[in-house]
């Protein structure tokens, strides 16, 4: 995997691991869209797989209200983000088939490295996975 650097800011970090620690039995969905190519919005959305421990799916509604939010907001969709309560943070063969948006990026947050969350970020083009390097600022 080629690696390039993506900056996405402390405020946003600190929410979706926040999230994926507070449901450690279920996989968090959501999106973050940013301004300018700068992430600055985060938009959690319910995950309404059926087997929620292990998949995400984004509730269909609230995915068209968090896109009719970016509009308005002069935003678009930066990033795809999912935890993996009970696996490394690396995209399964489910998200890479799954994965649709070839512009976002998708962070995946791991809960399971011996107590410490884990965030990574790829992109999937075409079943193509490129991890890369996560830059947080201020």
């Amino acid at each position: 995997m080629n690696k390039k650097e993506i900056q996405l800011s402390r405020k946003i970090t600190t929410q979706i691991l926040h999230l994926a620690q507070i449901s450690a039995d279920k996989e968090i969905c959501g999106l973050i869209g940013s301004s300018n190519g700068v992430a600055c919005s985060c938009y959690p959305i319910e995950n309404t797989a059926t087997h929620a421990e292990t998949r995400f799916q984004l509730d269909e509604k609230q995915q068209i209200n968090a896109f009719a939010t970016m509009r308005n907001e002069n935003e678009e969709l930066f990033a795809i983000y999912h935890s993996h309560p009970n696996s490394p943070a690396v995209p399964s063969l489910t998200d890479i088939k799954l994965a649709t948006y070839s512009d976002a990026i998708y962070l995946i947050i791991s809960l399971n490295t011996k107590g410490v969350l884990e965030i990574r970020g790829f992109r999937i083009i075409d079943e193509t996975v490129e991890e890369l390097t996560l830059s947080l600022i201020s």
